[in-house]
């Protein structure tokens, strides 16, 4: 399966307001997933004031974002204590989470040293491209 087939049914799972699809051809299988959208008048005016205040709290803390589209997970494993909890000092290229996408296992790190101020996502969450997954004070 190529980029082209992926993104017609990524477009026929937004035409059909799908929030999952999987695929299987030649014994190959995608399982493409997306959050439901809020109605556009419901997402406009919340974002405006938000944006504003996360720009003048940004010199506090470092928000840590999704590089990429997955599953969050705290953790390694499901019984495993997770990574970082709120509180913890970390060091940058200390490993906070993992994001799996289309079966990878994607270690995010510290960027910076600071301390877990705040956990934006919980374990298992469909996260997008940018969510913020965590924030860590300077």
């Amino acid at each position: 399966m190529n980029d082209a087939d992926i993104r017609k049914y990524a477009g026929l799972m937004k035409e059909l307001g799908l929030t999952g699809l999987e695929i299987t051809e030649e014994n190959k299988t995608v399982r493409l997933e997306r959050t439901p959208s809020a109605p556009a008048r419901e997402t406009v005016a919340p974002l405006a004031p938000a944006a504003s205040e996360k720009t003048a709290e940004n010199t506090d803390y470092i928000s840590v974002r999704s590089p990429l589209v997955g599953v969050f997970y705290a953790a390694a494993a499901e019984n495993a204590e997770p990574y970082v909890s709120i509180g913890d000092r970390v060091k940058k290229g200390q490993t906070l989470c993992i994001v799996e996408a289309m079966k990878l296992m994607n270690e995010i790190s510290a960027e910076e040293d600071g301390v877990i101020s705040e956990i934006c996502v919980t374990n298992g969450q469909v996260v997008e491209y940018g969510t913020e997954l965590f924030r860590i004070k300077r």
